[in-house]
């Protein structure tokens, strides 16, 4: 029977195959918001968070096209972010890829909040 793999070794492994919309919003969201000191890959649960701050309760999820035909699993995976205490933002890859400042424009608000 196989161990499943410990959630730092998956979160490594998500990091290091990250898509080029998740470096790109990296990049702005630790560039424009410093001080929300977002985590990569996180793990909620069984969940891993593709963007987290634990200060402002908040996490973003940059979704590739696959994500269109598994809603239920993501509205799943959503319930139980936020019953964990979260916000969660979702942004298609290719809103970030496009339209950056406005994705970071309606970030923002989330992290003036506490």
């Amino acid at each position: 029977m196989k161990r499943p793999l410990p959630a730092r070794l998956i979160a490594r492994t998500l990091r290091r195959n990250s898509t080029d919309a998740e470096k790109a919003m990296w990049r702005e969201l630790r560039r424009v918001f410093p001080q929300a000191k977002f985590r990569r890959q996180c793990p909620i649960g069984p969940y891993f968070a593709d963007f987290l701050s634990f200060r402002h309760k908040l996490v973003i999820e940059v979704d590739g096209g696959q994500h269109a035909t598994q809603q239920p699993e993501d509205e799943a995976r959503t319930r139980y972010i936020e019953s964990q205490g979260f916000r969660v933002l979702r942004f298609w890859n290719n809103e970030v890829l496009t339209n950056a400042n406005g994705v970071l424009q309606s970030i923002g608000p989330f992290l003036s909040t506490r």
